[in-house]
């Protein structure tokens, strides 16, 4: 076969791949989006009949979500624990709101079918807004109401976060996102994270490192808040957000940040958050012991803990997505 006829038909076969992959992804986006709009429609319907602004309801249960291995494949993820729920002593588990309220539990009928189904997502959204009104209306009332749940601070400052995210965007349907650098700079990066390092003492690496020259712009990967911004003796100039899928980023090295940035801040995908720097190692100010790049980290928290793991796929996935979008 002469050379351009096979590079006819390599050419095809990558059009016909990359035309496949697309409509594959674009099926699962979608099929994504309807349950959000779904999710969000019962969190409505919720704030209607008890007044709880529904980005709080919304953001208990997104928490919960992220806390279970197979959350994204339920409608609503809050499960209350039996014995919380039917009250001690119902160890028939009978649904009757007069039998549970007799036992002290905290089961609600929420869709007027005179049961109170922890099975039924009516049911347990309006539970789960009754429980967050317990103490009263206001934030601080809410935050006493996470605490007496869950009894960690880490958790009821993620929940809040991720309320604080949707009522600024109005919505739970958050699909976007963006490569850390900006794609028209030159960079290069490879899998690094697991590596060893040796400044501080023997330690792994702990991310991906993202080659790039000096003041090449620094994004916001996804939706979240602003948590750590500051020095750090290994990271440099470092800045840390928060997301709505308790993932916690972490962007050291930093030549500086984005003006008027802020800790609390609400971010989205493409925002500017800084640019790439060579800071770190040392004392504030210490720059130039290694050449510029961004160190890009993941952390996750399941609310018990919170570990480290390899940001690599991702960030495969978000540099493919934003030439898309170019």
């Amino acid at each position: 076969m002469q050379p351009t006829k096979r590079f006819i038909i390599a050419t095809m076969f990558f059009v016909i791949f990359s035309i496949s992959l697309a409509q594959q992804t674009y099926a699962q986006a979608e099929q994504e989006e309807t349950i959000l709009q779904k999710r969000l429609a019962l969190y409505k319907k919720m704030e209607a009949i008890t007044h709880l602004p529904w980005y709080y309801i919304a953001a208990f249960d997104q928490y919960e979500r992220n806390t279970q291995e197979n959350g994204d494949d339920q409608l609503i993820a809050i499960k209350f624990p039996d014995e919380m729920w039917y009250g001690p002593g119902n160890m028939t588990h009978d649904t009757d709101e007069r039998t549970i309220a007799f036992f002290h539990g905290i089961g609600k009928d929420g869709n007027g079918d005179n049961k109170a189904d922890m099975d039924d997502p009516e049911d347990v959204l309006y539970t789960a807004s009754l429980f967050l009104l317990e103490n009263g209306p206001s934030i601080d009332d809410i935050k006493i109401s996470l605490w007496n749940y869950y009894q960690r601070d880490l958790s009821v400052k993620t929940v809040m976060n991720i309320a604080k995210v949707y009522q600024h965007f109005q919505t739970n349907v958050l699909l976007d996102r963006d490569f850390p650098v900006d794609i028209r700079y030159n960079y290069s990066y490879r899998s690094t994270w697991g590596d060893r390092r040796g400044f501080g003492g023997r330690r792994i690496h702990e991310g991906t490192d993202i080659f790039a020259g000096y003041g090449t712009p620094v994004k916001a990967t996804t939706y979240g808040v602003v948590e750590l911004k500051g020095w750090n003796v290994y990271g440099g100039w470092r800045i840390g957000i928060r997301d709505i899928h308790n993932i916690y980023h972490y962007y050291a090295h930093l030549n500086g940040f984005a003006e008027g940035i802020e800790i609390g801040d609400v971010v989205k995908p493409g925002d500017i958050l800084g640019s790439v720097g060579s800071s770190g190692y040392g004392p504030p100010g210490t720059a130039g012991k290694f050449p510029p790049h961004l160190h890009y980290g993941m952390y996750k928290d399941n609310g018990r803990n919170e570990w480290s793991f390899d940001p690599y796929p991702y960030l495969l996935k978000w540099e493919r997505m934003a030439k898309q979008k170019r």
